[in-house]
C-alpha cells in the first residue's frame, strides 16, 4: 500500500480526523499503514513516472558509490510520500530519520538532527513548507554545502561555529510545493509530484492489502471500492476496513460488490465517494439557493459548518469532481451536482444564470 504516515495538507483538523474519507491518518490509520506499505519501488503500486524517474537516481547514486540527490516530493495527503521516503532509505541501504517541519521551530532544533546524522543517511522531512525561516536559512547551507553554522552566545560577542557535516540525503515532503521559496527549492537534486490515482491503480492497492490481511474479496468489490475511494490510497485502505468489518458481521466475511457497497452506504459514502459533509453542501447550494452564486460563510452558517470546515474539508473534492465553483460571485453548483442528487435545475441550459456559465 502506498500512503504517508503523517497528517499533513489544508483540511481543518477535527473535521478531517472525523471523516472516512479525510485524506489525514490518525493513530489507527498510522498502525495499519506500518504493515502493509511496500519495501521496495518494485511493490510500490502508482505513479509510474516518479517511480521510474525515481529509480534512475538511485541506480546512478548506488552505481557511483555516493549518496542520493536530494528529493522533494509535492503532492496530496495519503498518495505515498512517506512510503517513498522510506523507500529511498531502503534502495539506498542507509537508515532514515523521520521529522515534521512543524517540530522544527528554532534552528538549533535542526542543527541537533543534523550534527547527529550518519554518512549517508535519509533524513525525511514532512511538511517542509511549514519549517521555520531561521531553520530553513540554515538548511541551505546544509544541503549544499554539508555545514551548518552554529551561533554561541548572544549579542556582540555571539561566535559563529562551523560544524561539518556527513554527506545525507534530505527527502522534503509538501502538500503546497508553491510556499516553498525559490532557494529551498532549487537546492533539491530531483522533484517529484504524486498524482491522484486512477481507479485500476487503486483496485491493485486494494487487493494488495487484502491479501495482507488475509481478506477474501473479488474483483467487483474492488472496483466498488476504488470508485469510492477518491484516487488516494489511503482512503482506499480506510474503506476497506469499513467494509471488512461489515462483511464480517454480516456477510460471513466474504467481500462482493452487494456487500461492498451496502457497508459503504451504511458509513455515508456515495458511489462518487462525497460523504455527509460534501453532500449537505451540495444540497444546501442547490436546495435553498437554487444553485447560487452563494457567498462562502452563507454556505457554512447553511450547512451548520465553520466557515474553514467548508472552504478546506469540504470544496477541494467537490470542485476536482466537477461538482462546485468557485467564483468572484460565490459558489456556483454544475449540471453535474444537479444530476449526482438527482435534482432538476430551475433554469434552462444557455438561457442565462448558470446555465449561461456552464451549459452548452
Amino acid at each position: 500500500m502506498n500512503w504517508d504516515d503523517t497528517s499533513s495538507g489544508t483540511e481543518a483538523p477535527d473535521a478531517a480526523a472525523e471523516r472516512l474519507v479525510g485524506a489525514s491518518a490518525d493513530g489507527e490509520d498510522q498502525a495499519v499503514e506500518a504493515a502493509l506499505r511496500p519495501k521496495s519501488l518494485g511493490e510500490f503500486v502508482g505513479q509510474e513516472r516518479v517511480r521510474e524517474q525515481l529509480d534512475l537516481v538511485l541506480k546512478a547514486a548506488l552505481a557511483r558509490g555516493a549518496t542520493a540527490d536530494h528529493v522533494l516530493l509535492s503532492g496530496a495527503p495519503g498518495l505515498g510520500k512517506t512510503t517513498l521516503s522510506m523507500i529511498i532509505a531502503a534502495e539506498m541501504n542507509a537508515p532514515i530519520r523521520i521529522t515534521s517541519g512543524p517540530a522544527i521551530q528554532h534552528a538549533g532544533d535542526l542543527a541537533a538532527i543534523l550534527s547527529s546524522l550518519q554518512e549517508g543517511e535519509v533524513l525525511f522531512l514532512d511538511e517542509i513548507h511549514r519549517m521555520s525561516r531561521p531553520a530553513e536559512e540554515m538548511l541551505y547551507m546544509a544541503m549544499e554545502d554539508f555545514r551548518v553554522d552554529v551561533i554561541v552566545g548572544k549579542g556582540p560577542g555571539a561566535t559563529a561555529i562551523p560544524l561539518e557535516l556527513p554527506p545525507f540525503t534530505l527527502v522534503g515532503a509538501t502538500t503546497r510545493a508553491g510556499l516553498l521559496p525559490p532557494p529551498l527549492r532549487d537546492r533539491f537534486g530531483f522533484t517529484g509530484h504524486m498524482e491522484f490515482y486512477e481507479s485500476a491503480e487503486l483496485e491493485r492497492v486494494i487487493h494488495r492489502s487484502a491479501q495482507l490481511l488475509d481478506l477474501e474479496i473479488d474483483a467487483d468489490a474492488a472496483a466498488e471500492i476504488a470508485g469510492r475511494s477518491r484516487g488516494t490510497p489511503r482512503i482506499a485502505n480506510r474503506l476497506l476496513r469499513r467494509v471488512r468489518d461489515y462483511a464480517q458481521v454480516k456477510a460471513d466475511g466474504y467481500l462482493t460488490r452487494e456487500v461492498a457497497a451496502i457497508a459503504l452506504g451504511v458509513y455515508e459514502v456515495d458511489a462518487r465517494g462525497l460523504d455527509r459533509l460534501d453532500r449537505a453542501v451540495l444540497q444546501a447550494l442547490l436546495k435553498l439557493f437554487g444553485g447560487g452564486p452563494v457567498g462562502l460563510s452563507t454556505l457554512a452558517v447553511a450547512v451548520g459548518e465553520e466557515r474553514e470546515t467548508v472552504e478546506e474539508v469540504a470544496e477541494p473534492f467537490l470542485v476536482r469532481e466537477g461538482l462546485l465553483a468557485r467564483t468572484p460571485r460565490g459558489r456556483v453548483a454544475t449540471p453535474a451536482a444537479w444530476a449526482h442528487l438527482g435534482l432538476t435545475p430551475p433554469y434552462a441550459p444557455g438561457a442565462g444564470g448558470q446555465g449561461g456559465l456552464f451549459g452548452a
